[in-house]
């Protein structure tokens, strides 16, 4: 039995567009406005937190710079195996997050075929390019505000994958799942959760016609398997915009949608960032 638990995104502020409870009453600012605020909840292994600071402010995470919009909105994420903490500094201004810890499940998918579960030199080097495209795609921290709005479930079928388990594939293990399966039939419309830009639309070793979405500060969602993309590198889009349609294409054994998110190269959890209905 799959046993799925939604972690609470940390909300750094009252105000921001995707929180789904009230933020704790504000920190005291320092010097020259500085200061945040932080919710009430711990983060989670997977977890994206969103935040707001005073505009202009310095915001490093584990002492790497996060983007900060003009009106002081910032987003930081955390990987399915990340540290028990993490030091955020936002204007010299020291807090140590803890990062809830995670058990993961198990998943074991038989009947794939062989060159998909152990590649050849060739298709090795294939896999390699095309990794190196998908980084590129997320590398974006462009300033754009659709990382800050709530999602939309992109289709709604029954869940027959959820991020962090760990893959036995052909009875071999393999990486952890890092994403969420939406069971929907072959030709149903996907639509895109969020607005942004069209950073990738290609076909894939792996994950078959595969879209990837720029949301801004380095927010992606990424759209495989389909078996129809219908939007160009480089378009926007809207959130709920029809981007393709759900399919069997690349390593899979039956139609789905697999949908991904990112923060740049951090894989997060797609399942708290979408409403429970």
């Amino acid at each position: 039995m799959i046993v799925r638990r939604h972690l609470p995104l940390l909300l750094l502020s009252a105000t921001t567009a995707c929180a789904r409870q009230p933020a704790a009453e504000a920190q005291p600012a320092g010097p020259a406005g500085r200061g945040f605020t932080i919710g009430p909840d711990g983060l989670g292994q997977g977890g994206l937190a969103q935040g707001r600071a005073a505009p202009g402010s310095r915001v490093t995470l584990d002492g790497k710079p996060v983007k900060v919009s003009p009106d002081g909105r910032f987003i930081i994420g955390f990987a399915r195996d990340a540290a028990p903490t993490a030091r955020l500094v936002v204007n010299g201004e020291t807090r140590e997050l803890q990062v809830a810890q995670r058990e993961w499940d198990i998943q074991r998918l038989n009947g794939l075929p062989p060159a998909m579960v152990s590649p050849n030199a060739q298709q090795l080097a294939r896999i390699q390019a095309e990794q190196k495209r998908i980084n590129a795609a997320r590398a974006s921290d462009a300033e754009m505000p659709y990382f800050a709005e709530p999602f939309a479930w992109p289709a709604r079928a029954r869940i027959s994958g959820v991020y962090g388990s760990q893959r036995i594939l052909n009875g071999e293990p393999r990486a952890p799942h890092l994403g969420l399966d939406i069971a929907s039939p072959t030709g149903t419309p996907c639509t895109a959760m969020g607005g942004g830009r069209v950073a990738l639309a290609e076909n894939l070793y792996f994950t078959g016609n595969t879209i990837i979405l720029q949301h801004g500060h380095g927010l992606t969602s990424l759209y495989a398997h389909l078996s129809e993309m219908d939007v160009a590198e480089g378009t926007m889009v809207r959130q709920g915009q029809r981007i393709g349609a759900t399919g069997a294409t690349g390593r899979v054994t039956g139609p789905h949608l697999h949908l991904g998110v990112s923060w740049f190269s951090t894989a997060l959890d797609p399942r708290p960032l979408l409403p429970e209905a």
